[in-house]
């Protein structure tokens, strides 16, 4: 068996072009199924250059020898040397195009190399497996079954070897001019800047011209071969100007979102409603990267863009949630600020003057102030079209700031209770009942006017004791009467505060009348401590109006008795001295009494102005006396 391979000259030392795959495969079938013979394996340089054989000769000898030792053996012949199988040969020819006579003249002798392959000098091997005439057929007939039987001796046939070589060494140059083609190198670049108006069309031109370019070279060669091989190429060069086609998508989805985020922003600003709004500039921005995306398409490939729009997609989305987070949040802060306003004054207002009906005005101003800001955020964020379950709690969580901007007021002012007890004290204490400053003439009850500026006090503490915003009834103004205001409970020692049946007010709590612990501003011990502290210091002013009225009276008992000074006038100084010398304990005149020198030289003055003469002597004698 001769084996005979033809190279150019020029593909000595490539892969594919030294048939290696080849020469593997006929080394392990070899030794799978055949024992040691003598095959001559003799290859053919075609094209001989002026490179000497001799130098060629090694370079290819060394080549199988490393194929050899590179391929698997069977443990039979795994030490077995190649010169045991084979006996290697090289020729070669020169090239046809230059010199063809001399050409066919070595391929004739090639040729009677091969008719007379026993002859010496023929390519036999040695005679270990020469078969004689009788026995051919039979021979021939077992090595066909051993060749059909074994996949791997179905070898392909030379064209197939020959376009498999060639197409693909097509294929690799036509990549490697359209990595180094100016056109795409000037097309990649302008990509890495931003986006590029008909980049489909350009790339698909740039390609069309290396794959037309293949097909026209490659038009001979065998069929299946190559379209293999275009696929190959296509597939080579489609991964290659890949990355270029999804940098111009990245280029798209920025601008279609930067386009929606400032679409969306003029439309809110003329007042379009939110999700109109979010509709409208999604519709746009989407649009214009299908337009983009449609531009950038090229013919030679289906390429999937659903990825980067998806991306697109969530990054829309997130800015539109970010904007209305930041639109509805603003809108409750609006909100919110308005309740701030339109509660905590007027209830401040209605703690100053607190009362029976305190609690009452409040609910109502609550009722009335939430319902307001409910209707108005509700018309505000219908907009945006958000879910019910969304909404309903939106407007529960204004409703409860709400409650709470009361409950913060109400605490705050329940921490300056006492402040507030003593000015209501104060003002109902010294004012009258026409808001008029009091003047203490001795005529006013001060027991009285003190229990009634105490009460007023009291009822104040009362409605600072809980925040009672679910209309619960108020008995707990009626405890603190009963055992403040009364007297009638005796206190509990500081060391047993224990809640007993006799005082109420010995508890940490108001759970007798039903209100809840979170609603207590002030518990009932408290309470009862800061009546006492209360009591304390208002007492000063008790006791101030009291020595006022006593002062006023003795500042009365200066001046005489009425029916006295209207005496002195008509009667004259010494007549009415006589007359007082007569007054008796029955309150008639009947001892003289002393009176001042300056009341008597008032009277005399008095006097001179309207009697004249007689006066005069009056003024005299009142003198003397006076003396």
């Amino acid at each position: 068996m001769e084996e005979k391979e033809a190279r150019w000259c020029h593909d000595i030392g490539r892969e594919q072009a030294a048939n290696k795959p080849l020469l593997k495969t006929v080394f392990q079938v070899m030794m799978r199924l055949f024992s040691p013979r003598k095959t001559t394996l003799l290859f053919v340089v075609r094209d001989k250059t002026k490179t000497p054989l001799e130098y060629l000769e090694p370079i290819l000898s060394e080549d199988i020898q490393k194929i050899w030792n590179a391929v698997s053996k069977p443990e039979s012949h795994k030490d077995t040397p190649l010169s045991e199988f084979f006996n290697v040969e090289v020729t070669a020819l020169s090239s046809f195009e230059e010199k063809e006579d001399l050409f066919k003249e070595q391929v004739a002798q090639l040729r009677q190399r091969f008719f007379n392959s026993i002859s010496p000098g023929g390519l036999a091997g040695d005679r270990q497996g020469v078969v004689p005439a009788a026995g051919f057929s039979f021979s021939a007939q077992q090595i066909w079954r051993v060749i059909k039987e074994n996949k791997d001796l179905d070898l392909p046939a030379h064209k197939v070897m020959v376009a498999t070589v060639r197409c693909e060494e097509i294929a690799n140059e036509k990549l490697h001019h359209l990595s180094s083609n100016e056109d795409w190198l000037a097309l990649e670049e302008a990509v890495q800047c931003g986006p590029v108006s008909g980049f489909g069309r350009r790339l698909s031109s740039i390609l069309e011209t290396y794959f037309s370019g293949y097909d026209i070279e490659t038009f001979y060669f065998d069929h299946g071969v190559r379209n293999a091989k275009r696929k190959q190429l296509e597939s080579k060069s489609l991964d290659f100007v890949h990355p270029a086609y999804l940098n111009l998508l990245g280029h798209f989805r920025f601008k279609a979102l930067e386009d929606f985020k400032s679409r969306l922003e003029q439309m809110l600003n003329i007042g379009e409603g939110f999700a109109a709004s979010i509709c409208t500039s999604t519709e746009s921005c989407m649009l214009e990267f299908d337009q983009g995306y449609a531009d950038a398409a090229i013919k030679q490939a289906n390429w999937d863009a659903s990825k980067v729009k998806e991306k697109l997609c969530r990054d829309i989305n997130a800015h539109a949630l970010s904007v209305q987070d930041a639109k509805l949040s603003e809108l409750v802060v609006s909100y919110e600020k308005q309740l701030g306003q339109s509660l905590s004054e007027p209830v401040e207002s209605l703690f100053d003057n607190a009362g029976r009906d305190t609690w009452a005005s409040i609910r109502k101003l609550l009722t009335r102030e939430t319902g307001i800001a409910v209707s108005e955020f509700s018309a505000a964020i219908s907009s945006f079209e958000l879910d019910q379950s969304t909404v309903e709690k939106m407007l529960q969580d204004l409703k409860d700031y709400a409650r709470n901007v009361v409950e913060k007021k109400a605490r705050e002012e329940a921490g300056k209770v006492l402040i507030r007890m003593k000015d209501r004290f104060s003002a109902v204490f010294s004012h009258d009942n026409d808001s008029m400053p009091r003047v203490w003439t001795g005529k006013e009850d001060i027991k009285t006017i003190t229990k009634g500026a105490r009460t007023a006090s009291l009822s104040l503490l009362s409605v600072m004791v809980a925040i009672r915003l679910d209309g619960k009834p108020g008995e707990i103004e009626n405890i603190l009467f009963s055992s403040l205001m009364e007297g009638t409970v005796t206190a509990v020692s500081s060391v047993d505060r224990s809640i007993t049946t006799s005082d109420p007010l010995a508890s940490s709590s108001w759970e007798e009348v039903m209100v809840s612990p979170k609603s207590i501003l002030i518990t009932p011990v408290q309470c009862k401590s800061l009546w006492r502290q209360f009591k304390a210091e208002t007492e000063y002013t008790v006791t101030q109006a009291i020595s006022a009225q006593e002062a006023y009276k003795q500042s009365n008992n200066w001046l005489p008795p009425p029916w006295a000074i209207v005496a002195m006038v008509v009667l004259g100084f010494n007549e009415f001295m006589l007359l007082l010398s007569d007054v008796g304990s029955d309150g008639h005149p009947r001892a003289v009494s002393t009176w001042h020198s300056g009341w008597a030289n008032l009277y005399l003055v008095e006097v001179s102005s309207h009697h004249h003469e007689s006066s005069k002597a009056t003024c005299r004698r009142g003198s003397r006396a006076s003396n």
